[in-house]
């Protein structure tokens, strides 16, 4: 018998891709081996993503594609996990129309695909099993990691905040944080096997330690780690503003691995739409926190997510969040056209903006950021940075892309031993959305 083959495919944010690498993690230790070759493939699981409408049909688009590989490879096993499973309605439109997919399965119990694989072979039938909280964290399972020199670390899971656009609470279910013990042990392993950047993962991680039962909050969790040895780099994300508190900005100003970039969410300029999307800040109250910041952490790269197109979203309301944008200064932006998400409480909302409004504010956001991220990559013009080198380029095989501490994207010449590296580059040709520089 020939050995088994997995394919996973992954749509969505860092969270997913590290569920992935969990994922793989447990189908190897059943056996299986990896491989990019559906056709190839004795077992396919797509882990799924449910925050844009874009992600989830590409996902039915995928099915419906495989439906010819099922009846030519009858033995062939099709799951699919992740975001969109935690929805009724989701899977039993998978149920109804796919119903060549075998297994479905959630966010919160990828520790049981060795026994939803079991029950497939035992009953041939769809295995369908998805829990809707986390209750315990199970912290035996690892991961495949993607990269020897940097790694994804779950500090927590879900979430509490319920933002009226959003799916994830309904999809990650409630917050709850790991234990610091078992984080700075899952570092302290992937330091002694070569890493020397972690990004601490949670929805928002400004308000980890809250369901502990002891007093250990996020800025305690950053100094912990900060002491490691190896870890030379430590990114987080995301924060959410309501919970960035005095301590935290303290905590990032004085440990020094800790990287000068912070991605905090605005969504919007307006408080009246802020208020409608249960935010729970003010736009004054937002740039304070980015002065407090700027103070704390002189250099320190902004980034941010906006939504355009909110229900009942006016045209003040946009002059709002472009005047905000120019006060804060950006470094980079992930920008949305809102998009209705069912389950949440803004999909019922009234005044629904049309597309072609939508767009049209879109254009003038993009016009108003773009100018803003050149001039700040200007600013690093014929400067030094550390680089740690990540990748080679996919059509330059002498080019090679690292991030700087400030998270800034830079390609440079150079040969592909330097990849896991630091370097120093000088920059030499800044761009809107990236640097380009040269090997010192």
């Amino acid at each position: 018998m020939k050995d088994k083959k997995y394919t996973v495919v992954t749509y969505g944010c860092q969270m997913n891709e590290h569920d992935s690498e969990k994922i793989s993690w447990i189908l190897e230790k059943m056996g299986y081996a990896p491989t990019d070759d559906i056709e190839d493939s004795d077992l396919i699981i797509y882990n799924t993503c449910l925050v844009r409408e874009n992600a989830e049909l590409k996902v039915y688009g995928k099915l419906g594609a495989l439906k010819e590989l099922k009846r030519r490879k009858p033995e062939t096993i099709l799951g699919i996990c992740g975001c969109m499973m935690q929805r009724k309605d989701i899977r039993d439109i998978i149920l109804k129309k796919y119903r060549h997919v075998d297994l479905i399965f959630g966010t919160n119990n990828i520790n049981k695909l060795p026994e939803l694989i079991n029950t497939y072979y035992q009953t041939g039938g769809t295995v369908v099993d998805i829990v809707d909280d986390i209750h315990h964290i199970d912290e035996n399972i690892s991961a495949n990691r993607k990269f020897t020199y940097k790694a994804f670390v779950n500090i927590m899971y879900g979430c509490n905040n319920f933002c009226t656009y959003c799916i994830v609470p309904y999809t990650r279910g409630r917050e709850k944080s790991r234990e610091p013990e078992h984080i700075i042990d899952e570092i302290e392993k992937l330091a002694s096997n070569g890493c020397k950047e972690v990004t601490l993962l949670g929805q928002n991680v400004n308000s980890y330690g809250r369901t502990l039962d002891r007093s250990y909050n996020f800025s305690n969790l950053l100094r912990d780690v900060n002491k490691i040895s190896g870890i030379e780099r430590i990114r987080f994300m995301t924060s959410h503003p309501k919970d960035l508190s005095d301590e935290l900005i303290c905590a990032m100003a004085e440990c020094e691995n800790v990287c000068e970039h912070l991605h905090l969410p605005v969504q919007s300029g307006s408080n009246r739409i802020l208020k409608a999307m249960n935010r729970n800040y003010t736009k004054e109250g937002y740039l304070t926190l980015v002065d407090k910041i700027r103070k704390a952490v002189p250099n320190i790269a902004l980034t941010t997510d906006i939504i355009v197109g909110f229900p009942g979203e006016t045209e003040d309301d946009v002059k709002e969040t472009l005047d905000l944008v120019q006060k804060a200064k950006y470094d980079s932006a992930f920008t949305f056209l809102y998009s209705v998400r069912e389950g949440t409480k803004a999909a019922e909302m009234k005044e629904q903006i049309p597309d072609n409004i939508k767009h049209e504010r879109f254009q003038k956001l993009l016009d108003t950021l773009y100018p803003i991220f050149y001039d700040n990559n200007l600013k690093y013009k014929d400067k030094i940075v550390e680089v740690l080198v990540e990748e080679v380029s996919k059509t330059d095989g002498s080019m090679l892309t690292g991030r700087t501490r400030t998270n800034k994207l830079i390609h440079f010449k150079g040969n592909n031993d330097l990849v896991g590296n630091f370097v120093k580059v000088k920059v030499t040709n800044p761009k809107t959305f990236t640097l380009e520089g040269e090997l010192i």
